[in-house]
């Protein structure tokens, strides 16, 4: 196999030969460097660090179904829970006449880009309808929220995405 000629300068052509066990070594090496260059990368740059849902996935996904439930006991009971941006924060708005007592619960949000950013709050409703969530906490981008809370020894639960 004839790669390249090299002149010297005494004008005499030397003709280098590389037979083609030595041409597929090359191309493995090659091949090999370049996916290296990107796994390395791949691995090393924080923009491509991800993070899990969840810690515990495996025990989280054991309570799916209790999950399901209250997801279904939710949408029993028809009312619409809105969630509002405004210059304070996000505005979680409960309907005015479905607040007969005082509702004990939890807002989540999770952060699926940034682990960092979850974060839990306790809540109790009486007189008032809504919660704010203050604008200090949140960051702009995608969130999902989880509000769960228990009424009449019945659990409930409202899941939504929404972009900040």
């Amino acid at each position: 196999m004839r790669l390249s000629r090299f002149t010297r300068n005494d004008n005499k052509t030397i003709i280098m030969k590389i037979n083609w066990g030595t041409g597929v070594v090359i191309a493995f090496v090659l091949f090999i460097s370049f996916i290296l260059f990107f796994v390395i990368k791949a691995s090393t740059q924080k923009k491509y660090d991800y993070d899990l849902v969840s810690e515990e996935y495996y025990k989280d996904e054991l309570n799916y179904q209790v999950d399901i439930d209250k997801l279904n006991n939710f949408k029993q009971l028809n009312i619409e829970i809105t969630t509002t941006k405004t210059e304070d924060g996000l505005e979680i708005t409960f309907p005015e006449n479905y607040i007969t007592e005082s509702i004990n619960g939890k807002v989540s949000l999770y952060r699926p880009s940034n682990q960092s950013l979850d974060f839990d709050i306790p809540f109790v409703l009486s007189k008032r309808t809504t919660l704010l969530i203050p604008d200090n906490k949140l960051v702009g981008g995608r969130w999902d929220i989880k509000i769960s809370w228990s009424e009449n020894n019945k659990e409930f639960l409202y899941k939504k995405e929404f972009v900040y």
